[in-house]
């Protein structure tokens, strides 16, 4: 009677002890799974995190410097040709402003609805601008450093010395025999908040793709 309760006075710690460890097992198992799952989980939302921001990067690269404008007319022969389509870089007059020599795309007379417009400018916000004898005169100085417009054969309102306001610019085509530009009064000067951006490149073929250079 004795010996028999022994033994399972012996059996029963024993077997008490066995699903301890099988407890124990289950428990480490179950962490290890988890850990495995949230690594998986960060690892995805990486991955997602990485695509948005590179949509994003592209998305703001497109609207910042790829913006495509097309050249209408021969006005800025020979560094644009009727026909070539252009990027305009929005982005940069945002942090600096436009500058002399600048080859801009911007709505003619501020008119939304009409096709853009692409000119140099010549004469900056501030400046008294007149063109006589077929050069250009900033605050009656002959200016031709970033001016490519050469012969201007009419001077249109620039006739006289012409003050330009604190925002407007004075635009002339390098062709200017052939341009429609700030010398027309249904033009005119053109307002910063009407000029859509830097030309700054060219798509067309093979041998006309490339950056803007000055003639």
């Amino acid at each position: 009677m004795n010996k028999k309760n022994r033994v399972k006075e012996h059996i029963l710690p024993s077997g008490k002890k066995e699903k301890k460890r099988k407890i124990r097992f289950d428990k480490k198992a179950f962490r290890k799974k988890r850990k495995k799952i949230l690594k998986n989980i960060r690892e995805s939302l990486c991955w997602i995190l990485e695509i948005l921001l590179v949509c994003i990067v592209a998305f703001l690269l497109v609207i910042g410097f790829g913006q495509r404008v097309s050249n209408a007319g021969d006005s800025m022969k020979p560094v644009l040709n009727n026909g070539d389509i252009v990027l305009v870089n929005r982005a940069k007059y945002l942090i600096l402003p436009p500058k002399r020599g600048d080859i801009i795309a911007f709505k003619p007379g501020g008119n939304s609805t009409s096709h853009y417009s692409v000119k140099r400018i010549v004469a900056l916000p501030g400046e008294t601008i007149q063109i006589q004898e077929g050069e250009i005169y900033i605050n009656g100085e002959k200016v031709k450093e970033h001016i490519y417009a050469k012969d201007l054969q009419s001077a249109g309102v620039a006739v006289e010395p012409l003050k330009l306001g604190a925002d407007e610019y004075f635009v002339v085509g390098d062709n200017s025999t052939s341009s429609d530009d700030s010398r027309k009064a249904d033009i005119g000067n053109v307002e910063k908040k009407d000029i859509y951006g830097k030309v700054w490149f060219i798509i067309r073929g093979v041998e006309r793709t490339g950056f803007v250079k000055n003639p």
